[in-house]
């Protein structure tokens, strides 16, 4: 069987991580979609697909799983994106996802969707991670190191905190 998990990955964390080790126990093939594709340099999204996509594919060279990792951009047309990530990646069996406006979009076009568990959401949350890495707060215990190595090599941190001095509508509240 092939699943579809889409998340944008920003970055990719070990609650991504167990919940794709979840999906390889039940499924041959996993399509990876890394949403939101065509946004980066923000606080929201300070990396690029291909970053997210290293981060992705390093992470999970030991899955016991055939896995293709595939950009998805945004198309802000909610009635045709299931049709839209349908025309960009291969045809799939069932959908992972806890993303409650994936789900509703993926279950009316009648696909068969499965929810996780999320792991210890409250802290494997990018948004989370991403704090920590403006506040020079402990994250590295939360990403895969291939994951790391792929943030210290674009200077991703650093990156981070610049964008995030410009970026008016981000979602920093209170550092």
């Amino acid at each position: 069987m092939r699943a579809f998990y889409i998340g944008r990955f920003q970055p990719y964390h070990f609650g991504h991580q167990e919940v794709l080790e979840e999906i390889a126990r039940e499924c041959e093939e996993i399509i990876i979609g890394v949403g939101s594709a065509q946004l980066s340099h923000t606080f929201s999204d300070p990396f690029t697909a291909g970053e997210r996509i290293l981060m992705v594919t390093r992470s999970l060279r030991d899955l016991d799983a055939l896995l293709y990792v595939i950009p998805i951009e945004d198309i802000r047309r909610n009635a045709v994106w299931v049709s839209h990530v349908m025309a960009m990646t291969p045809l799939f069996d069932v959908v992972y996802s806890n993303n409650p406006y994936v789900i509703r979009l993926f279950n009316e076009t009648r696909f068969e969707v499965k929810s996780s568990p999320l792991y210890q959401r409250e802290v494997y949350s990018g948004s989370e991670i991403r704090k920590r890495m403006l506040r020079n707060e402990p994250w590295q215990h939360l990403v895969p190191q291939a994951a790391i190595e792929v943030i210290e090599q674009i200077d991703g941190v650093n990156r981070l905190k610049e964008v995030s001095r410009e970026d008016k509508t981000s979602d920093l509240g209170t550092l």
